[in-house]
């Protein structure tokens, strides 16, 4: 594990990434000598197995006989400030 501060890890950006590549090293980023950030070598996120939703039989929409949700909206259905 390698500790640096802000300054210096602007300083040396590519030798600490050398490092994380080819030695598999973890840099601490300080600042005000407080920890503030890791850098590590990128691992891909592991494959997530593929669910298939199912639609849920109980909120099936249900129309009253005769109703139509295609149909247009007649004059008087729209309200007052709309027409």
């Amino acid at each position: 594990m390698i500790t640096v501060n802000m300054h210096e890890a602007k300083s040396r950006l590519s030798q600490l990434v050398k490092a994380i590549e080819e030695e598999g090293e973890v840099v601490i980023l300080q600042r005000n000598g407080q920890p503030v950030a890791e850098i590590h070598r990128y691992r891909p996120p592991a494959a997530s197995p593929v669910r298939r939703l199912t639609p849920n039989p109980r909120l099936r929409a249900t129309f009253a006989p005769g109703y139509d949700p295609t149909e247009q909206a007649s004059e008087e259905e729209w309200p007052e400030d709309c027409r």
